[in-house]
């Protein structure tokens, strides 16, 4: 399937890009900051499917920024919205057919770690998978990488490095922890959140645990960020709303868009 995909892709772009980014929820705005942009939804794709989660545009955007022709997914597809594992990760299959040579991934995330306060990003240096489940189950797809899959380096540690010195250039504080995700729709309990700080994490959220490790899976360099939407549960006295991510998303989205304009800029 995701030679059929990426053979249509083709047809419309020709151009080989050099970065693939995924967009999280509220974070579709760095896609306006494309260079001539080409747009390829992914309705009109074989074998996608279509996003229904909030905030998600659901399609590609193709073009230059920062020097570099890259691929961004304006949207993700997410376990919650009863996609398979497979689904989820042919994105990122087909930009690793398309060329890419490095995969950026962003998303909104809940903070678990008591220090970090709303609008906080965060640097993941490590995740934990709290699915219930993992994209390489199944047979192996020999042509993507090995049955067994090393993850001790998933987070490239030379770009998260890079990240780092954008970050200082930009003026941006950029704190570093380990991400939980979970499957969603609904959000964690504060005995949940209680038990995942204990764990190690410092955020939680429903994405990027399944595409990153498909591309560590086809030996793709990753760089992830999350920008911290909310706290999580049991740390402020207030509910948690989808509505409310999407806002913190969208005032924030320019200093994320900078930071991560500024970190491709550097590759």
């Amino acid at each position: 399937m995701p030679h059929i995909a990426t053979a249509y892709i083709r047809t419309i772009v020709r151009d080989k890009p050099q970065i693939g980014i995924i967009l999280g929820s509220g974070l579709g705005a760095l896609a306006e900051k494309i260079e001539a942009p080409v747009f390829i939804d992914y309705a009109d794709i074989p074998g996608f499917a279509v996003s229904t989660a909030p905030g998600h545009k659901g399609r590609f955007v193709f073009g230059r920024l920062a020097g570099k022709f890259v691929v961004c997914m304006q949207g993700r597809f997410h376990y919650y919205e009863g996609r398979e594992m497979s689904e989820i990760v042919l994105p990122v299959r087909v930009m690793k057919q398309l060329g890419i040579e490095a995969l950026v991934v962003t998303n909104a995330a809940g903070g678990v770690n008591t220090s970090f306060s709303v609008g906080d990003l965060m640097l993941i240096k490590d995740h934990i998978n709290f699915m219930g489940t993992n994209p390489l189950i199944g047979p192996n797809a020999d042509e993507y990488g090995p049955r067994f899959c090393d993850m001790g380096k998933t987070y490239t540690p030379r770009l998260r490095e890079a990240a780092k010195e954008a970050a200082k250039r930009r003026g941006v504080e950029l704190k570093e922890g380990v991400y939980l995700a979970c499957t969603g729709p609904s959000y964690e309990t504060p005995a949940e959140i209680r038990a995942f700080r204990t764990l190690g994490a410092d955020a939680v959220g429903m994405s990027t645990v399944p595409e990153v490790i498909a591309a560590s899976h086809c030996s793709l360099p990753v760089l992830a960020i999350s920008l911290i939407t909310n706290m999580a549960a049991g740390i402020l006295d207030q509910p948690l709303s989808g509505e409310e991510v999407i806002e913190i998303g969208n005032k924030q989205s320019g200093v994320m868009s900078s930071l991560v304009e500024e970190i491709i800029h550097g590759l």
